[in-house]
């Protein structure tokens, strides 16, 4: 069967181009991608996992990239089908993965998160719910170094009114104020106007609760490759991991990285964030009084 004759594709579709603002040219790469699925396992908003594993063999002669994108265009789609309720399970977790030869962890360079960011504030010019939430999403993980877990269940009593600061609980129960910019301050708030009411936490579940984490990792996957870049390159964490090895490059003080990040250990930081030697020399070669002499 074909992917575009299954009405749930057709409404995973339309809600690209309605609600993400979606170009014709992603739409169609969307379609294409579904498509191909559909005729090597059938029907896809009824496959099973294992019919979803079968997928392996179809595409095992595909480069990492174009695996990427199939898997990721088809992970979308089946995170649609679970929020819209047209689907109690996401059978996606048994997609084939690229193997990857970058070293771990991974590093998102200057380009690349301004790649994002452009996309994501190109997306929210639309003003629909979806967009301005994504530039929340990125605003806070890359501009506040949150964990993924963190900003999901992120309850509005930690978003104070007269102060940039949120109160993050983090691993172990610990609490710590995290400073918000100016810029994901008014992220924020443009989110938080059209959220709507009701529910305890920022970024609210359809279905009650908050987001899931999955989901999360899925919407960061999609504006990736909607701006260009790698979606097995981004993720989270790896945007967690950019704010903190900028802001070392940029000269932050390593124990002040270890509160923002929430660490316990100071040795957890240095792991963390891998500053390039090079920065490192020269630091010594600036500040040491031997070096100044």
């Amino acid at each position: 069967m074909k992917a575009r004759a299954e009405p749930a594709v057709e409404e995973f579709l339309s809600m690209l181009a309605v609600q993400r603002g979606a170009a014709p040219n992603t739409i169609a790469a969307y379609r294409r991608d579904l498509s191909g699925a559909a005729e090597a396992i059938g029907p896809l908003s009824t496959a099973t996992r294992e019919e979803i594993a079968r997928l392996a063999g179809a595409f095992a002669e595909l480069a990492p990239s174009s695996l990427a994108r199939k898997s990721s265009a088809l992970r979308q789609f089946y995170g649609f089908l679970v929020d819209e309720g047209l689907r109690a399970d996401d059978p996606s977790g048994a997609l084939p993965r690229p193997k990857t030869r970058r070293p771990l962890p991974r590093l998102l360079g200057h380009d690349e998160v301004g790649a994002l960011f452009r996309q994501a504030e190109e997306d929210a010019t639309s003003r629909t719910p979806e967009s301005l939430r994504m530039l929340a999403f990125l605003e806070l993980l890359y501009g506040s170094g949150l964990r993924a877990t963190e900003l999901v269940s992120l309850p509005l009593a930690a978003v104070p009114r007269d102060a940039p600061f949120l109160t993050i609980t983090g691993k172990g129960e610990t609490q710590r104020m995290v400073p918000v910019s100016a810029r994901a301050t008014k992220a924020l708030s443009d989110w938080l106007t059209v959220r709507g009411r009701g529910g305890r936490f920022v970024f609210p579940s359809p279905r009650g609760g908050f987001l899931s984490r999955v989901r999360l990792f899925q919407l960061l996957r999609d504006l990736a490759l909607r701006a260009g870049l790698d979606p097995e390159k981004v993720s989270p964490h790896v945007l967690r991991h950019a704010f903190a090895t900028h802001l070392l490059e940029g000269g932050a003080d390593l124990r002040v990285l270890q509160t923002l990040l929430g660490h316990a250990d100071i040795a957890t930081t240095q792991i963390y964030t891998h500053v390039d030697s090079a920065r490192l020399v020269a630091l010594v070669n600036q500040r040491h009084p031997l070096a100044r002499s």
